[in-house]
């Protein structure tokens, strides 16, 4: 079965400008002057460059911040003109210059660098603890999926499930399958359900559940259940979308492997439909077998469920 298009809608297009819109005027950065000083707002990003970092070519500084050779020039030729800019020769190269701010140029830069931190921490003392932690959370989210950082950071930890977990996976998981696979609630309902029994009968002698975390978000699950002495169920395998490729389906199995063989259990089954290709997959090379295959009509679809048996 194909998965929808990656086409983003109006209403998000529409939502993001929005978010544009507001936040730009919220901290002044339609104002002449950034906070009240004499700088543009790219004036005092260029200063803050260049206050925090060592010496820098105009060639390296332009293609980091993204700006235009000429206007970079013109803008560094007005600090030059107020003395807040040195301009010293590489020693690698002579040809080069290498930029850093005069003491006038720090002395300018110190009080807006000042006041936008008075700024922002004005903006945050309003805001109840938990709310100033979910901004702070949502704004390196934000700059994560946006930026650079969206796909280069493989890390990520396991860890037992805790309170709002359960929530969260059958949200996620029903939105997920309803997004690739056309799945209606009921299947959502489903994970709910199943969710709900573990934590409700949890006996953590024999069972468990492990939760992929990167950067404080979830971003993967899978649950181990006691069906008998001998028999082990593996439940609710899922991996978000931005954390594909980084082997991690196949390390939640692992971990499910491990433990039901530590436990003592023979066998670890498992139940899914033939149209999760990458998880059928996972399971086969883990070396689970096919064992049983039989059409159904759920989640709004006509599926073929299949169930999985390992031997331990």
């Amino acid at each position: 079965m194909s998965h929808m298009p990656n086409v983003p809608t109006n209403e998000q297009i529409e939502k993001v400008r929005s978010f544009n819109r507001f936040y730009t005027r919220h901290i002044g950065l339609l104002n002449e002057g950034l906070l009240e000083s004499a700088f543009s707002l790219t004036e005092a990003r260029v200063l803050y460059e260049l206050a925090h970092r060592h010496p820098v070519t105009a060639a390296d500084l332009g293609r980091d911040l993204g700006l235009d050779a000429g206007y970079l020039s013109r803008l560094l030729k007005r600090f030059d003109a107020k003395g807040l800019l040195r301009r010293t020769p590489s020693q690698d190269d002579r040809r080069q210059l290498l930029l850093s701010l005069t003491e006038e140029g720090i002395a300018a830069f110190a009080p807006l660098n000042q006041a936008s931190a008075t700024q922002v921490a004005a903006m945050l003392s309003e805001l109840l603890p938990g709310d100033r932690e979910r901004l702070v959370q949502s704004m390196a989210t934000v700059e994560r999926l946006v930026g650079n950082g969206a796909t280069s950071d493989p890390s990520y930890n396991l860890r037992p499930h805790r309170i709002g977990d359960i929530g969260w996976i059958a949200y996620r998981q029903g939105l997920l399958y309803a997004q690739e696979y056309g799945w209606d609630e009921s299947f959502e309902a489903l994970v709910a359900e199943i969710a709900a029994s573990f934590v409700r009968n949890f006996d953590p002698r024999w069972e468990r559940c492990w939760i992929a975390e990167r950067h404080g978000e979830i971003i993967g699950s899978v649950f181990l259940v006691r069906s008998s002495d001998e028999v082990a169920k593996l439940r609710l395998l899922y991996v978000e979308p931005s954390a594909r490729g980084l082997g991690l389906g196949r390390r939640l199995v692992d971990e499910c492997i491990g433990f039901a063989r530590e436990k003592g259990y023979r066998t670890l089954t498992l139940w899914t439909n033939d149209v999760l290709v990458a998880a059928c997959g996972i399971y086969r090379a883990a070396g689970f077998r096919l064992v049983k295959e039989e059409a159904h009509h759920s989640f709004g679809k006509d599926l073929v469920g299949q169930t999985w048996d390992l031997d331990l």
